[in-house]
């Protein structure tokens, strides 16, 4: 059985068809979920009302909107088909090109960073993926699976940095990027008393806003099931409810009846 819940919250925005996508799921999951497969699902969802007295929404159109095309990729994580991290790298390859600059705020093991530079790389060579982190482990891990998965080419286009994410505007040039993404929490594998701050990630979150371009996105999988994790997803919501309506459209998925489930959070910038 799936239960779908929209709340109308000043945190989180989505626009007109995103909505339509949620009020066509509620309306069919009794026959897409089978009764021994209950999920949970929050949207927070905000509808601002505009000078000429129609919501944001109503003033943009279905292809203003960033998630547009990406109903089926949404309705598989809503319907328990992918997980989190796949359904954010499925939203990666929807907003970034060839040639782009990104940043894997928190590389950990190097998947994600992998993922990225198969999206940017091309014959131009003109891509870049910045990979950080503070643990000397993650790094190594990183750099190994880089070697053994990339081509000479590829490896020229990652840069791996042994700092915190925090600062990432001083090595990266301002409105350049297209996607930054993060995983918060522990280094799978590593020392799990190692995590991610919500003081540091706070940091993190506005030297993005200031080098993300218009068309980019901020990516977070927020981790909750370690001490800390719901300090700093506090710390997300709080950022992302801040920012403007008019420049920013963002959205979290959280599923309501897995707690320590990862929480998935999308903010794309007009």
């Amino acid at each position: 059985m799936l239960s779908l819940r929209l709340c109308c919250s000043h945190s989180l925005v989505v626009s007109k068809p995103f909505i339509g996508f949620v009020e066509k799921l509620s309306l069919s999951s009794r026959r897409n979920v089978s009764q021994s497969s209950t999920r949970n699902l929050c949207f927070c969802v905000k509808r601002p009302i505009e000078p000429n007295g129609l919501t944001s929404s109503q003033n943009h159109t279905p292809h203003d909107s960033p998630l547009s095309g990406m109903e089926e990729v949404l309705g598989s994580y809503v319907f328990g088909k992918k997980k989190a991290t796949e359904v954010a790298h499925l939203v990666w390859k929807h907003v970034v090109q060839k040639g782009d600059t990104v940043i894997d705020a928190t590389c950990g093991n190097g998947y994600d960073t992998l993922a990225m530079v198969k999206m940017v790389a091309d014959e131009s060579a003109r891509g870049c993926v910045y990979a950080m982190d503070i643990q000397n482990d993650a790094l190594e891990n990183a750099s190994t699976l880089l070697e053994e998965s990339l081509n000479p080419n590829e490896k020229e286009l990652v840069k791996l940095l042994p700092m915190c994410h925090s600062k990432m505007d001083k090595v990266v040039p301002e409105a350049s990027v297209r996607l930054v993404a993060f995983n918060l929490g522990y280094l799978p594998g590593g020392d799990k008393t190692i995590i991610t701050k919500p003081e540091t990630t706070l940091l993190a979150l506005e030297a993005a806003k200031g080098i993300l371009m218009p068309g980019g996105l901020i990516s977070l999988v927020v981790y909750v099931g370690h001490p800390g994790g719901w300090a700093e997803s506090e710390t997300v919501h709080t950022f992302a409810s801040k920012l403007p309506v008019n420049n920013w459209v963002c959205c979290k998925f959280q599923m309501l009846n897995r707690p320590w489930a990862p929480i998935l959070v999308l903010l794309f910038k007009r």
